[in-house]
């Protein structure tokens, strides 16, 4: 016997709103997925909790040399050659990283994971929290004891003998070290607001996208024949290599679970306006090298300081 049209319709309601509850649980389990590198914050949840029911409501439902050639990828938020440029600039000096352009490189990064979707797009939010945090904290200290009257930014702690050496505190990630030190901000036993500790989980996360994007560069062996893998095995194979290692087996199934949403490879090619695997390629290892110096220079500055595993 064939169903009604009353049960057909119910029964896809039913299904409906199964599938919202689905993705509905994975923005929550998605703000977790950077515990043991960037941590949960329900506020962050919320709203993102917020704008998924606002929009279901309103629907009804190789190289690394030679110049970059192009300036920019019309109609597009994230631009590769913005990206270069600040992960340039924050290697310009030689034993350091500059904290501008570092967090300015961040900036261009959450607009690339913002355009992968919606998964993806809310460990952006996290991430934004730190480079928040990294910021209020320089802002403080360069505004001086006055910021203290300001809610909305952390206090000026430092106490050095000198308020303009205080003010460069945060130019560079040794010079944010040192004074973070100095003023006892880090603590090595327990969780803290420090831009030390907020720096390690951009890191670690730097890492993971490093790795991504040199998987993504990869052509197949033999010739343009083979089998390009997917992005989102690839995405997936990248965090178990990297951010995983800090995570809980909850947050790393919540984690895998958000990779099965990332878009096709098509789509990667339009983002940075390519054409190709083979253009895409030379691109993206550009991209991988400017990011392996950064990050290789900052890991062996945490390293110095014994701060790769704060808590």
């Amino acid at each position: 016997m064939q169903p009604r049209q009353g049960e057909e319709s119910e029964d896809m309601g039913v299904k409906s709103k199964a599938a919202a509850a689905i993705v509905i649980l994975l923005l929550f389990l998605g703000c977790l997925w950077l515990q043991g590198g960037l941590d949960y914050h329900w506020d962050s949840c919320l709203k993102s909790y917020n704008q998924l029911n606002q929009l279901t409501n309103s629907s009804g439902a190789g190289e690394a040399e030679g110049p970059l050639r192009q300036e920019g990828c019309p109609g597009q938020t994230f631009q590769v050659s913005a990206l270069l440029s600040h992960l340039q600039d924050a290697s310009a000096s030689r034993s350091d990283i500059m904290l501008q352009p570092y967090l300015s490189s961040w900036d261009e990064l959450v607009r690339f994971m913002e355009s992968l979707g919606p998964m993806v797009g809310l460990i952006s939010n996290e991430i934004e929290t730190k480079t928040t945090l990294i910021r209020q904290l320089a802002l403080a200290v360069e505004e001086g004891p006055e910021a203290e009257l300001r809610p909305d930014r952390p206090p000026a702690r430092f106490a050095g003998t000198s308020g303009a050496d205080d003010r460069r505190a945060y130019r560079s990630v040794r010079s944010m070290i040192q004074a973070e030190l100095q003023s006892g901000l880090v603590d090595f036993q327990q969780t803290s607001d420090s831009g030390c500790r907020t720096l390690l989980r951009l890191h670690r996360a730097l890492d993971w996208l490093r790795l991504f994007l040199e998987k993504l560069a990869e052509t197949p062996a033999g010739g343009t024949g083979g089998r390009l893998r997917s992005p989102s095995e690839l995405c997936r194979e990248a965090y178990q290599g990297t951010l995983a290692h800090h995570h809980t087996w909850f947050v790393r199934r919540a984690a895998e679970l958000a990779f099965i949403a990332l878009p096709q490879r098509g789509f990667f090619y339009r983002l940075v306006c390519v054409q190709n695997q083979e253009e895409l390629s030379r691109l993206l290892l550009r991209v991988v090298a400017a990011i392996a110096q950064v990050y290789d220079r900052t890991q062996g500055i945490l390293e110095d300081h014994q701060m790769l595993d704060l808590p």
